[in-house]
């Protein structure tokens, strides 16, 4: 018998590796914007999903039989707890068969990979360090586990400012989302690329709205951002002159992901192997690649 139950806890050990692609289903879509979706994805072995865990800022491999896998950022945690949840733009073969699948559909999650946001930082700080979010259009996606695990955590964490940047109006993610942010107390500020006329907020790119932010304390200030390279490349050095500390300030870089262990070089960015070595890195680290056009 004792033999048997070891057996037993041997196989879910194993059955609990990234290495492993397990079967799940779409639960729940909702369309963000135009070519944006996020899904629920409930996992279909019940172990598996009592035992899935993962860092916010990690990814997962997304796989459609007969067509591929894709790399694609863990937003968070389903909207019922019981699963995963992500966000997904549209944009080749694997995403798209996913978007046509809608719920109901079966698919693979094979996981979770990379680094992570620094959260030991928020909970470990001898007294709390504020935050600063810089999210330009899908790079919410990555953040937003961030900042649900911020409010899990908010009476350890100072002020929090989300600044939140799309190309329209129409373009901002997790809207359903922003009441219950605001009432943890996170400030969030908006700007659009192009404004239409039912729009009363700032226009311009997103790192005007950092620059005309005031950091009261910026030895204590971390910043993390997500966007496209040319934001982020930016928001790092807005951050520098408002003199936050290069090992305090942090991006993901989620191009070109492909095989998840560095193998395929489709996500090499100078010495680093993003899928590898990231996504998420201190802006110190990669700031001299960001400055090359495409490397």
């Amino acid at each position: 018998m004792g033999s048997n139950v070891s057996q037993l806890d041997s196989n879910r050990d194993r059955r609990h590796s990234a290495w492993v692609t397990y079967p799940a289903t779409v639960t729940r879509m909702v369309q963000e914007c135009a070519d944006v979706f996020t899904y629920d994805l409930h996992f279909d072995d019940p172990v598996t999903a009592e035992q899935f865990d993962f860092q916010p800022g990690q990814f997962n491999m997304l796989y459609v039989p007969g067509i591929g896998e894709s790399a694609i950022s863990i937003a968070g945690w389903a909207k019922d707890g019981q699963g995963l949840r992500h966000t997904i733009r549209s944009v080749g073969n694997v995403t798209d068969a996913i978007a046509r699948g809608g719920v109901g559909m079966s698919l693979g999650i094979r996981g979770p990979f990379g680094s992570h946001w620094p959260i030991e930082h928020l909970t470990q700080a001898k007294s709390p360090l504020d935050v600063v979010v810089v999210a330009g259009g899908i790079g919410l996606a990555p953040l937003r586990s961030l900042i649900e695990f911020m409010i899990e955590h908010r009476s350890q964490i100072g002020n929090v400012d989300l600044l939140l940047g799309a190309r329209s109006p129409q373009d901002f993610l997790y809207r359903e989302d922003w009441d219950r942010w605001t009432e943890h107390g996170i400030r969030i500020a908006l700007t659009v690329d192009r404004a239409d006329r039912s729009w009363q907020g700032h226009l311009g790119v997103i790192t005007l709205l950092l620059e005309q932010m005031t950091i009261p304390d910026p030895a204590h200030t971390l910043l993390m951002t997500c966007g496209p390279e040319v934001m982020m490349r930016y928001v790092g050095g807005v951050g520098a002159e408002k003199q936050i500390a290069l090992e305090d300030i942090w991006l993901t870089l989620e191009r070109n992901m492909n095989c998840a262990i560095g193998l395929c070089g489709h996500c090499q960015l100078g010495p680093e192997f993003i899928c590898k070595d990231g996504p998420v890195l201190r802006y110190g680290r990669v700031r001299q690649w960001l400055r090359v056009q495409d490397l």
